[in-house]
């Protein structure tokens, strides 16, 4: 069944009330009518089974709820996602991909090596993005994509019980895969993954981040490209924590 994100003040049981524009998405664009059944979520953990109605009061579509939605979909544990921009439109893709891999919460970070310094019409983009990567990969939550700070704002984020790990290059750093298995045996909260834009941190961005906790991991022997890393780390997180909890 095809997924509808909605807003919490929507949801008034038995029913929801659909706007304007979710009424023109699931009627002119899915093709849906009278009866059909799709699922709405609240980007928030919740998702229901609703049913397309027509009232006959007003001609407004409504969706009505018939019973709630139980799958679980989403990983084991949070994870946020610490990404300096890369320059262009790649971090459309970061945002899009990442949701589909489970990331909790994605923080633009402005670094040293930064090129892109994004408008607001930018920041509504990359929601907008998540919310239909969420929609299409069947998650139960929308990411949250907080507004862009530099680099040693986010660092401040990094709470205790949390395990966080900034990926660099040609460092003799652990690699990620050896770092997750032992963190399995001590578990974390929540898992923070930090990692740079185009020619990676600088040596006084990784002090900064060491001395607050972060651990400097290797993803590989490889150079991977700004928007390649963070899909390579969130893969590994992803299979090694849905694997090694069952």
């Amino acid at each position: 069944m095809q997924r509808l994100v909605i807003d919490p003040a929507q949801l008034s049981a038995p029913a929801i009330a659909l706007t304007p524009s979710q009424q023109h998405y699931l009627l002119r664009v899915l093709r849906l009518g009278q009866g059909d059944r799709f699922v709405a979520m609240n980007g928030q953990g919740q998702a229901w089974i609703a049913q397309l109605t027509q009232s006959a009061a007003t001609d407004h579509w409504l969706a009505e709820i018939l019973q709630p939605v139980t799958v679980a979909t989403e990983l084991p544990i949070a994870v946020t996602l610490i990404m300096a921009l890369p320059k262009g439109n790649g971090f459309d893709d970061v945002v899009r991909q990442s949701t589909e891999l489970g990331v909790s919460c994605i923080a633009p970070v402005i670094s040293d090596r930064t090129l892109l310094h994004p408008s607001a019409q930018k920041l509504e983009r990359w929601r907008r993005i998540a919310q239909e990567a969420a929609e299409q990969s069947e998650r139960q939550i929308v990411p949250t994509i907080l507004d862009p700070v530099p680099f040693s704002a986010s660092l401040e984020s990094l709470s205790p019980g949390m395990s966080g790990y900034l990926c660099v290059t040609r460092r003799s750093s652990p690699h990620l895969l050896t770092c997750l298995s032992t963190a399995l045996l001590q578990p974390a909260s929540a898992i923070t993954i930090a990692i740079g834009a185009e020619g990676g941190w600088t040596e006084a961005e990784v002090d900064q981040a060491i001395a607050v906790g972060y651990q400097p991991v290797s993803l590989g022997a490889r150079i991977l490209r700004a928007v390649t890393a963070p899909i390579v780390a969130l893969s590994l997180i992803a299979a090694r924590y849905e694997v090694g909890t069952q």
